[in-house]
């Protein structure tokens, strides 16, 4: 299986998608994506992070639809249809994830409503997460 991002995310017919990220085990800040070395946090001074698989469900922040195609290297479809965004604040550790929706339009979002993560492949094949309906 293509990754879109090799190491931010994982697939399994068993789990779903999931996303990858770290936990700094001096004062717990959780980050993606993930990350090797000095803790995000500027108040701390751990640069020891582990690797933590990430809530799949959350709540909807901010959202938005891409009416134009991004610039390359970005493979757009032909034709190019308007692609719905969303900020999710993943439970749990309340980091806010920005990925494509699937199945949803931005007439059907709505801030606060709940979303799970899935997986979809971009116009080029490989596969990245995007938000979907939660069930």
């Amino acid at each position: 299986m293509t990754y879109a991002i090799d190491g931010w995310f994982a697939h399994s017919p068993e789990d779903g998608a999931r996303l990858l990220g770290t936990r700094c085990t001096a004062c717990g800040t959780v980050c993606f994506p993930p990350r090797r070395g000095s803790c995000p946090n500027p108040r701390c001074p751990g640069t020891d992070m582990e690797a933590l698989p990430l809530p799949r469900r959350g709540r909807v922040w901010s959202y938005t639809n891409a009416c134009y195609p991004p610039p390359a290297p970005y493979v757009a479809a032909e034709p190019y249809e308007p692609v719905t965004l969303a900020a999710v604040e993943l439970d749990e550790v309340g980091i806010v994830v920005l990925g494509q929706v699937k199945g949803l339009t931005v007439d059907q979002l709505e801030v606060g409503m709940e979303l799970e993560l899935t997986s979809g492949p971009l116009a080029d094949g490989p596969l990245v997460w995007m938000w979907g309906r939660a069930s």
